[in-house]
């Protein structure tokens, strides 16, 4: 559970840092931000989890995402990992939606991805003990929330981890990965041709096959240009309607899919989730 700090900067009164240590899962060193409150000695906040979407880290959101002041007001730990191992022993690709920054938060089964694109094992299990470890969260009140690629990942490990998360919630998710583009390049290099492993891995099949949410806030711009090709945003909502899960989908004029939308309803996002966290 041996972390290292990179950084570490005063914002909101409160501590942004940035740290790494070594993952067993993915067998690379992990970078990962986390903002921490001020608070009194002893307290335990509830965590906040973002997962960032295709060719980011955990520095855009820490850059542009401007949660701070709403996590402060709040008490809430904001944590921010990667979006795939990196090292020059990984394996990659030539394109932006497969490889280094677009591990899809799975476990790949498929050569040569296996053996490092592990997200799914590493955001499920290996990262919460190590912020457990090092920082003063209160595990009993998590929330996760994700754009893009990593609206697709808060969904899933949401809908696959049952009352886990307090609150869920989303910008711009990739709602069904077997129904676009990205995941009809992704999922059967990563998990091969088997389309029932895919459906762990696409929220609108986990909801088709029992999976539930006790609620959802979903933000997406009208003007995202990925809206109609990848996202499928009609289909969650539909999944929602027909399985009872209460979801609040917003469908907002003017916003396309970048850190300005985004950073326009974070402090939405975090209301929401402070209802859930701080009860």
């Amino acid at each position: 559970m041996t972390i290292e700090t990179l950084s570490e900067n005063k914002s909101f009164g409160g501590i942004q840092g940035v740290y790494k240590h070594t993952s067993s899962e993915t067998g690379t060193d992990m970078t990962f931000a986390v903002y921490v409150p001020d608070c009194k000695a002893g307290t335990k906040m509830p965590v906040l989890w973002y997962l960032s979407g295709l060719t980011c880290t955990h520095a855009n959101v820490m850059e542009k995402g401007e949660y701070r002041r709403f996590c402060a007001e709040h008490g809430i730990i904001f944590v921010a990992p990667d979006t795939s191992p990196r090292g020059e022993d990984v394996p990659d690709d030539d394109a932006y939606d497969f490889g280094k920054g677009a591990g899809f938060y799975l476990d790949a089964t498929q050569e040569p991805w296996a053996t490092n694109y592990r997200m799914r094992s590493y955001i499920e299990s290996e990262l919460p003990d190590v912020i457990a470890a090092n920082f003063p969260v209160d595990m009993d009140r998590q929330g996760i929330m994700g754009h893009s690629m990593g609206g697709h990942g808060a969904l899933t490990i949401a809908l696959r981890n049952p009352g886990r998360f307090r609150s869920v919630s989303a910008f711009a998710p990739i709602a069904s990965p077997m129904n676009c583009p990205w995941g009809d390049k992704g999922l059967p290099r990563y998990l091969g041709d088997d389309k029932q492993l895919w459906r762990e891995y696409d929220a609108v099949a986990l909801i088709e096959d029992g999976a539930r949410l006790p609620d959802l806030l979903v933000d997406q711009g009208r003007a995202d240009n990925f809206l109609e090709e990848q996202l499928k945003t009609p289909l969650l909502d539909q999944a929602c309607s027909k399985a009872g899960i209460p979801a609040t989908i917003r469908l907002q004029d003017g916003y396309d899919h970048s850190y300005f939308f985004i950073s326009t309803f974070m402090g939405d996002h975090i209301a929401w989730a402070a209802e859930r966290l701080n009860t």
